[in-house]
């Protein structure tokens, strides 16, 4: 009673939107009343959602999928990095199609490029009394605690980091609802001129951001891809000129690498754009002309403007990175490898994490492996990982050690990449795998000399 009488087949159940007084059916289901000859269309823009077809002109111009202005802070493909297609594979081949030898050759590069890389992470499990009273309720189910363990651990690094403080603007990436800045403006909440940017290129519902109460502290959501993001032309950023602390929980793939190159190299190149005299004497200092023009550039942008004065972000989904995005082409390159084994070793990857083991195994392991992947895509980790053609080649236990390897590289590659801009960058365990099994956290901070007084 008082909802629409649209019987939804693919769903089993009675639409729940509630029509107007007087109507049985709501106005997406309006064309099955007898009395309603109106035809409705799929909307043009947007063809999951439909209109009446003699109000289509008057639609298109309030539809949500319409395009809309771009924000100032809106530069095309500023984050992108490389463009040059012709190293990538047109067509990627299954790895489940590789022959025996193929394959191990891949195995073998793998293990030579990981020589001498620490392959255990040290454990940083650390908590935050901001979490405490939460971390308490019993109100809280399972996966919420999980979130919640994750979320104390990331904030108890960012304290021992200092990067709690006054003065500062936290822009999240990947924002979602704004679960993390939520809990950073709470440990925060007797400091300061404190900023929030939460980063989200889709719409989101039931954000928390409404949910601040202090006026100290300023959220602003930037509706935005992070490929297209601009730091340096955020308002709030060009009036304050406030010192930046990255964030990000699970922060999938390729918009890690769009992220950081986002902090460190189009908003320091916008910081540096008007300082060009230093160059000559910095080139000297470095080992490598590489490291050198890295370095340099670096320096010139942490004593010409406001930079940034931390980043933390937790590592996710590797099986999305993109070689043409990729920071650390570099350290790949230096190793022997390009794009080809790159595009091979994301997708192997997914092994660490899902489709490891058989279906046979107990219902609690296949909890934990699913628990904290529910936001993130899993059909390519099951594709790659659950082929049975590796199963005569690899065991699960291999295959698991393989995946760690190829997300170790990966991650190895951006600390590399953070390392040559003059930042001490560092991965960590921040979590049990208990509670997630993305449970890497990538953080850094401009080296000692360099790191900024707080405003």
């Amino acid at each position: 009673p008082g909802r629409c009488a649209y019987f939804v087949e693919r769903k089993k159940r009675f639409c729940k939107m509630i029509p107007a007084a007087g109507r049985r059916f709501c106005g997406e289901h309006g064309q099955q009343e007898e009395e309603n000859d109106r035809k409705r269309i799929p909307c043009p823009l947007d063809p999951k959602h439909t209109v009446y077809e003699d109000q289509l002109q008057k639609h298109l111009k309030k539809c949500n999928s319409r395009e809309k202005p771009k924000p100032i802070y809106f530069v095309q493909d500023i984050n992108a990095g490389f463009k040059d297609g012709a190293e990538i594979q047109e067509k990627q081949v299954p790895i489940s199609s590789l022959s025996k030898e193929e394959l191990e050759d891949l195995i073998i590069k793998l293990k030579k490029a990981s020589h001498g890389l620490e392959l255990r992470l040290k454990e940083q499990i650390l908590s935050h009394q901001a979490l405490q009273e939460a971390l308490n309720d019993p109100k809280n189910g399972e996966s919420a605690f999980k979130h919640l363990k994750q979320q104390a651990s990331i904030l108890g690094n960012m304290e021992k980091l200092h990067l709690l403080g006054p003065g500062r603007c936290f822009v999240e990436f990947g924002a979602g609802r704004g679960k993390l800045s939520h809990w950073v403006d709470i440990a925060l909440q007797n400091v300061e001129n404190v900023q929030f940017l939460l980063v989200e290129r889709a719409t989101t519902r039931f954000k928390v951001d409404g949910k601040h109460k202090r006026t100290d502290s300023v959220f602003e959501r930037l509706q935005v891809d992070i490929q297209h993001l601009c730091l340096k032309k955020v308002p709030i950023l060009e009036k304050k000129k406030l010192p930046v602390v990255g964030i990000g929980k699970h922060l999938c793939g390729a918009a890690t690498d769009l992220a950081l190159r986002c902090l460190v190299e189009s908003y320091a190149t916008c910081c540096d754009g008007e300082k060009e005299e230093p160059a000559p004497k910095r080139s000297r200092t470095d080992k490598t002309d590489v490291a050198s023009s890295n370095s340099a550039d670096n320096e010139s942008t942490k004593n010409d403007c406001e930079p940034v004065a931390g980043i933390v972000i937790a590592l996710c989904c590797h099986h999305k990175c993109d070689w043409s995005h990729y920071v650390g082409r570099d350290f790949f390159k230096s190793v022997g490898l390009g794009a080809v084994e790159f595009n091979y070793f994301q997708r192997m990857s997914s092994w660490a994490t899902c489709g490891m083991q058989e279906t046979t195994t107990k219902a609690s392991t296949s909890e934990d492996q699913t628990s904290d992947t529910e936001e993130h895509a899993e059909s390519l980790l099951k594709t790659e990982s659950g082929s049975d053609t590796l199963q005569g080649i690899l065991t699960a236990e291999e295959r698991k050690e393989i995946g760690c390897l190829c997300k170790l590289l990966i991650d190895h590659g951006r600390v590399e990449y953070l390392q040559q801009r003059g930042y001490k960058a560092a991965l960590q365990y921040y979590t049990e795998s208990a509670v997630s099994l993305e449970n890497v956290l990538l953080t850094a901070v401009p080296s000692p000399s360099l790191i900024p007084e707080p405003t």
